[in-house]
Parts: C-alpha cells; sequence; structure tokens
C-alpha cells in the first residue's frame, strides 16, 4: 500500500469519525426525560420527549375566551322561544355561549350551521340543532354526573370539537376487513393494523364491545393457575387492544395506570387507575344513552359504513394529552355548563 492511499484512507476514517461525532451529538435520544412515579425498581416510570411535548401544546390551544356580560334579569325562557336546555340562564349569559359555541364548534359556517338562514331562531329546521340541544345535555351531564372522571375541570364544547363541526377523533362500528381464509387463515379481526390502536396488531375495533357496550375488561387471573379463570388469550388481546388505545389517546406509558408488579392489583395501582375505570364507565354511557340515539337524527352521509352515528373514545376528549386540554377549567366561566345535573334519559 502507498503512502498516498494510506494517507487518503486515514482522512476519509477521519472525516468519517468527524461526522459521527457530529451526528452523535445533535441527535436527539429519546426519551430525554424520565419521571419516577413509584418505588425504585418497581419500573414505575413515564418517559416523555420534549419534542413530542413541544408538538402536543401546539396541538392543544385553547380558545380566546369572551368576557362574561352583566346580567339582564330576563331569562332565555323568557326572552326567546323553544329554548329547552337553558332556559332558565339569564339572557346575556346564554347569548354569550351560544356566541362561544359557534366559535368552538363551526367558525367558518357560523350561526346558519344550526340556524336555517330565513327562518325563526326558534324553527328546529335543521339536524344540527338537534343534535347540539342533545350535545348541550350531554355536556352538563357529563359535567353533573361524571366528577369522578372529569374532576372541577369538567368539558365545554370545545374539549372534543376543537373549531370542527364534527371532532376529528370519531369511531363507528367496523365490521373490518373481508375475512382472509387460506394460507393466511382466519384474520379473527387481528393483523389488521389501524391508527386507532396504534398500528399494533392486535384486534382493530375495541371500542364496540368495551365502550359501547360493556363487555368485562379484567383478563389477568389472581393466581398463576387458572382456577376458574376462563379469560383466554383471544380476549386478551382484545382488551390490550383498549389499553392500547387508551395509553396512545393520553400520550402515557402503561404505568400511568399500572403497577409493573401486578397490573391487576388495584392496591399497588396508581390514582389514576380510578380516574381511567370512570373514564371507561362514562364514556359507555354517553354512547348508550346520548350518541347512538341521535343516529336517526343524522343524514346517511353522517352514518358509518355499518349504518350507525358516530361515537366517542378516549381520544375524543385527552387528543394525545393526560388531560384534556392538559387540565384547564374552562367550565368555571360558563357555570351554566355546570350547574344541573341532566338525565341520560332527558330529552328523548
Amino acid at each position: 500500500m502507498t503512502f498516498g492511499t494510506f494517507g487518503s484512507r486515514m482522512v476519509l476514517t477521519i472525516l468519517g469519525v468527524i461526522a459521527l461525532v457530529i451526528a452523535v451529538g445533535t441527535f436527539q435520544h429519546p426519551p430525554v426525560h424520565s419521571v419516577q412515579r413509584g418505588y425504585r425498581g418497581t419500573g414505575m416510570v413515564e418517559l416523555f420527549n420534549p419534542a413530542q411535548l413541544a408538538a402536543l401544546n401546539a396541538a392543544n390551544p385553547l380558545p380566546q375566551l369572551t368576557q362574561r356580560p352583566e346580567p339582564l334579569g330576563q331569562t332565555a325562557g323568557q326572552a326567546f322561544q323553544n329554548v329547552q336546555v337553558l332556559k332558565d340562564v339569564d339572557v346575556s349569559e346564554f347569548m354569550r355561549l351560544m356566541t362561544d359555541m359557534t366559535t368552538w364548534v363551526a367558525p367558518k359556517q357560523g350561526c346558519n350551521y344550526c340556524h336555517a338562514e330565513g327562518q325563526p331562531l326558534s324553527a328546529d329546521k335543521l339536524y344540527t340543532k338537534i343534535v347540539a340541544r342533545r350535545m348541550l345535555q350531554m355536556v352538563m351531564h357529563i359535567n353533573g354526573d361524571w366528577k369522578n372522571h372529569v374532576g372541577e375541570a369538567g368539558v365545554t364544547c370545545y374539549t372534543c370539537h376543537r373549531g370542527q363541526p364534527v371532532p376529528v377523533n370519531i369511531w363507528f362500528r367496523n365490521g373490518g376487513p373481508p375475512t382472509a381464509v387460506g394460507a393466511d387463515g382466519d384474520r379473527a379481526d387481528q393483523n389488521w393494523p389501524i391508527a386507532a390502536v396504534d398500528f399494533a396488531s392486535l384486534p382493530f375495533d375495541p371500542f364496540t364491545p368495551f365502550l359501547d357496550q360493556s363487555d368485562e375488561v379484567r383478563v389477568e387471573s389472581s393466581t398463576a393457575l387458572p382456577n376458574g379463570d376462563q379469560q383466554s388469550i383471544k380476549q386478551t388481546e382484545w382488551t390490550y387492544s383498549l389499553m392500547l388505545h387508551i395509553s396512545q389517546a393520553l400520550g402515557v406509558n402503561c404505568t400511568f395506570c399500572h403497577e409493573t408488579r401486578s397490573f391487576r392489583d388495584w392496591q399497588q395501582s396508581t390514582p389514576q387507575r380510578v380516574k381511567a375505570y370512570y373514564g371507561i364507565r362514562m364514556v359507555r354511557d354517553l354512547n348508550a344513552n346520548f350518541l347512538d340515539g341521535l343516529a336517526n337524527q343524522l343524514p346517511s352521509n353522517r352514518h358509518g359504513p355499518l349504518g350507525d352515528g358516530p361515537k366517542i373514545n378516549c381520544a375524543t376528549c385527552h387528543q394525545g394529552a393526560y388531560k384534556p386540554l392538559f387540565g384547564v377549567n374552562m367550565v368555571k366561566d360558563y357555570p351554566e355548563l355546570a350547574g344541573t345535573a341532566v338525565s341520560p334519559t332527558q330529552g328523548h
């Protein structure tokens, strides 16, 4: 080997090492931060990437709130016809809420999204007005009856809609792809990754059994041997699919709720598991008693492939944040949404 060849190789090696050092020095190794949530050695650690958190903050902006007006001493029911939900609210507060609801739900369409142009405001000509009335009842029901999940922060229309007439994260019953027969065998509702379950090869629709119906979520036995526990591996995979959705929807690890030594043990779990327990039941309540019943009010283009209406899951409110809008309390500025609890059957 000549010196010239050796020298050229040395130069290339040195340049390669320099490039590697620069790449390593500038590459952001996720996870960047970790938060210990339990005793050391138990694996109770949450991992956070600052770049991802910055993007998540940007994706959860707060709307500009209008100033609360002085009361006029007249209720909305006295001032307007056909007010069914907020008729006891002062008319000035009522008009403020209607204006802000337009910003939260239909900023481009404006008031005519619910109120037919050229018709009295009291007319129920558009299906969107009927749906909006039911959604107001649902918001009041959440804030009044589900404090064990939403706490004092509660929800408003903006929590889910974020300036869109239809929230981004909704779902319909899913018949799935055609069942594969032959070399691949029966897919058994698996191996067809979708975004809602983070593209895992798990059952693609955990929402129908767990968030619209009331199938049992818990599958882990309390003993090493079955001893009467009849949950199958397939059932476990359905549960894992739901858990993966919750983890993705809240932007957290499994350890946000569970102790890694015993996922089933409530005594070793975090307080957030109790919140999640009530959250699953709240979503079931809202889908069964509010959203499923609205399907017959919607035009066919708002139906899913199996003819059902849109429903909610954990991502509808959370949208990647461990608390919707990172726990900001908007309800304190709209007390009419947090007052009287509303029965799920009211308004049917």
